[in-house]
């Protein structure tokens, strides 16, 4: 049996830290900064996990993570 490949576009996105989430970065922070509060910005610049719906999804695209 061959080894499941990691879907690359997805391991640039996600991370999984050492208990097993996901962690993914927020949208919404790459242009049109005129329009958006500093609070607004601040917060996106932070990281955010990924929904426990998708975990399923998720080891599909990243065998060994």
């Amino acid at each position: 049996m061959p080894k499941m490949k990691t879907n690359r576009a997805a391991a640039k996105r996600f991370k999984v830290t050492g208990s097993g989430r996901v962690r993914r970065s927020k949208g919404g922070g790459n242009h049109g900064m005129q329009e958006k509060s500093r609070k607004r910005l601040r917060r996106l610049r932070k990281n955010d996990m990924v929904h426990s719906s998708m975990d399923k999804r998720l080891a599909l695209l990243l065998p060994n993570g």
